[in-house]
């Protein structure tokens, strides 16, 4: 008998006959002896609809206490809904919102941080036979104020129940099969994996990949619970999420991701002297702005050029800043350009093989794409590009490498 924890998403759920083939999945795994615990999304569109009710009221709704209190409601309806839908298939079933288990979080409204959970409850349940569908995406803060995990994040609670339990496994339920080498709508011969490392998919998740959460991959990475991603609409195997084994690193490339969500800002004449670049960079981080990738040239005249990146959402915030610092700074102009697209190759075989560099940028040469930017790692190349370009590099990219095969040949 094995312990296991569903979570289903949003179009997991969309409607009530949605919600009543999770019911029969979830069912199924309990009939087979297992004990399962589930957690669900709001239904589709659920929170999009609650977050547009926050802004027609407010001009700065987001990590305010009451955003939180009026987006976390769409997981009490769903979790409500799975559990009447399981007791109508025989099966004992009660629902827990997230203050009930409870999952103690931070108080960042709006993107909390789990601090604990206490299992207590969780184990009396399945003790006693019943199967607890709890609410994802949310918690409860030390001063009893309920918490939301940000945008996706079912799935970061989903992986922490399942470490807090000691789960044998993870599955997250989704409207796809798996981790695929690319993005099957713009690939034909995007391949499903069968596993890929957590190092992999944190890369790919933070990189574009939309198929997990990334701070969801950084606890199953913490705490070593093996994550199962498949479809809840089909029968098939899905991607195991796992340790790193001697296999993957036969791969030299195991995926190319991509995101279009980037924005660029270059400041130019920059004063290159020490502690020009902390005031620059400190009151974006100040202000909530996540920079990506940072790009300074060789100084000349004693002045450099930087450039950096940022969340599309994020530009006007940032480019405001930077202008107001630029003239504290005595830098020259700022330009920003929001039709750029960032494209990456990720795979653990990196560490052992040579050539990926020089592979891609020569596949992008080939065909007309300049390179704005790169940046590395272990096992990651990402290059900017036009944002037109996105989808042809992506698609010359998955056939350099060749993805698209059952069995990737070895970079000699």
């Amino acid at each position: 008998m094995a312990l296991i924890v569903h979570k289903y998403g949003g179009t997991s759920v969309g409607n009530p006959d949605r919600i009543k083939n999770v019911a029969r999945r979830v069912a199924k795994d309990k009939m087979a002896g297992n004990d399962v615990v589930v957690v669900v999304s709001a239904m589709s569109g659920e929170t999009d609809r609650l977050v547009n009710l926050t802004n027609q009221l407010s001009e700065a709704p987001v990590g305010t206490r009451e955003y939180d209190a009026v987006v976390c409601t769409g997981e009490q309806v769903t979790i409500g809904l799975l559990a009447l839908a399981l007791s109508e298939l025989g099966q004992k079933a009660k629902s827990y919102m997230g203050w009930q288990v409870p999952i103690v979080t931070d108080s960042a409204f709006g993107s909390a941080r789990i601090e604990s959970i206490d299992d207590k409850n969780l184990r009396r349940e399945l003790k006693a036979g019943v199967i607890p569908v709890v609410a994802g995406f949310q918690g409860i803060d030390p001063n009893g104020s309920v918490t939301t995990l940000g945008r996706g994040g079912s799935d970061t609670t989903a992986v922490a129940i399942a470490a807090a339990l000691k789960a044998d496994r993870c599955d997250i339920f989704t409207d796809v099969e798996g981790v695929y080498t690319t993005d099957p709508n713009i690939c034909a011969d995007a391949r499903k994996l069968d596993k890929v490392s957590y190092d992999e998919m944190l890369e790919m998740a933070s990189l574009g990949a939309k198929v997990l959460q990334t701070r969801s991959v950084e606890f199953a990475k913490k705490y070593k619970v093996p994550v199962m991603v498949k479809s809840s609409f089909t029968e098939a195997e899905g991607t195991l999420v796992c340790e790193e084994d001697e296999d993957m690193e036969k791969v030299m490339v195991s995926g190319i991701t991509y995101n279009k969500n980037e924005a660029k800002i270059s400041v130019i004449r920059v004063p290159d002297k020490p502690g020009i670049a902390a005031k620059l960079f400190r009151p974006l981080t100040e202000a909530g702005v996540n920079i990506d990738m940072i790009v300074q040239n060789i100084s000349h005249d004693a002045h450099t050029d930087m450039t950096f990146t940022v969340a599309k959402g994020d530009y006007k915030k940032a480019l405001e800043i930077v202008n107001k610092v630029a003239k504290e700074i005595e830098a020259g102009s700022i330009l920003g350009d929001t039709n750029i697209a960032k494209v990456s190759a990720v795979g653990a075989g990196m560490r052992s093989h040579a050539g990926v560099a020089s592979k891609m940028f020569e596949t992008l040469s080939k065909e007309g794409i300049n390179i704005q930017m790169i940046s590395t790692s272990e096992i990651k190349i990402s290059c900017v590009v036009d944002i037109k370009y996105c989808e042809l590099a992506v698609r010359v990219l998955h056939d350099a490498f060749e993805l698209g095969k059952e069995e990737v040949r070895e970079e000699k």
